[in-house]
């Protein structure tokens, strides 16, 4: 048997300081490892048993990273995983193998793009227009295929997310927000289409994949089995699935329960939550 198995990054196996969501006294916190520095500052954490746990898992399965971030932001991140591999980035427009990109892949995406979904720079010009005033901060491009914005989160009401969302929904994009960051991405760019991608090059047998946002949604619902912790945009809907398994814990320790949950779907054990 060949596992596959698919994490999403942020909020899911690593988090930043402000997404830890540890409770209990300082000295009670579990030890943490720095997965991420940006400009010379520690940026990422995960527990140090989930970093274990995951060296575990990658002796027993394929674990590709699937995230939306850009190839630049992914390759800051440190995982314990085999210098060669597979991971997904920029929401599933980018595969890269031993590290570089599928070209290939990615022109095909960008030609459905064009048939199927608005230009970027109308899509840009949306975050100015018709989202609230004082509510967009900066935004950026990611690899020129979608964009995303720096928000103030106490100037975007959730009705004005699901306002902007079902506006950008009839130009052919979908949008999600994750943390302080709105994103707008074409909708042919899916996790789960690279990721199913990933499984038939390896010929994989079982899949199991893990997330916490809505573009995480499909991805979940492909795999065999669906691991999402008990925070973030899915948790906050409610969304379930027959093959969903959730989290017991929030934040960082989370992260640390879902490898563990994985590595119990590549055995083939009877999770228990």
């Amino acid at each position: 048997m060949t596992a596959l198995v698919g994490f999403d990054l942020d909020r899911t196996v690593v988090y930043s300081s402000a997404a830890l969501m540890l409770g209990g006294p300082d000295e009670a916190a579990p030890s943490l490892v720095v997965t991420e520095v940006y400009q010379g500052l520690p940026l990422s954490f995960m527990t140090r048993a989930a970093e274990r746990a995951l060296a575990d898992l990658a002796a027993a399965a394929v674990v590709v990273p699937v995230t939306t971030r850009t190839v630049a932001q992914y390759r800051r991140i440190r995982l314990p995983l085999p210098p060669t591999g597979w991971a997904v980035t920029t929401n599933g427009a980018v595969v890269l193998h031993d590290g570089e990109p599928d070209p290939a892949w990615t022109e095909t995406l960008r030609e459905e793009m064009a048939a199927t979904s608005a230009p970027l720079p109308e899509v840009e010009q949306r975050f100015a227009t018709d989202l609230p005033a004082g509510a967009v901060l900066r935004t950026r491009r990611a690899e020129d295929l979608f964009v995303y914005a720096i928000v103030e989160r106490s100037e975007l009401p959730d009705a004005a997310v699901e306002s902007f969302a079902g506006d950008l929904a009839e130009l052919g994009w979908r949008v999600s927000v994750q943390g302080r960051k709105l994103y707008a991405v074409p909708a042919p760019i899916r996790k789960e289409r690279a990721l199913a991608a990933v499984a038939e090059r390896i010929g994989a047998t079982r899949t199991v994949a893990a997330g916490d946002s809505l573009l995480d949604r499909e991805m979940l619902a492909w795999a065999d089995v669906a691991i999402r912790p008990a925070h973030g945009e899915l948790h906050a809907v409610g969304w379930s699935a027959p093959n969903l398994v959730v989290t017991a814990a929030q934040g960082v320790l989370a992260g640390e329960e879902l490898i563990g949950l994985a590595a119990a779907a590549v055995a083939d054990v009877p999770a228990s939550v």
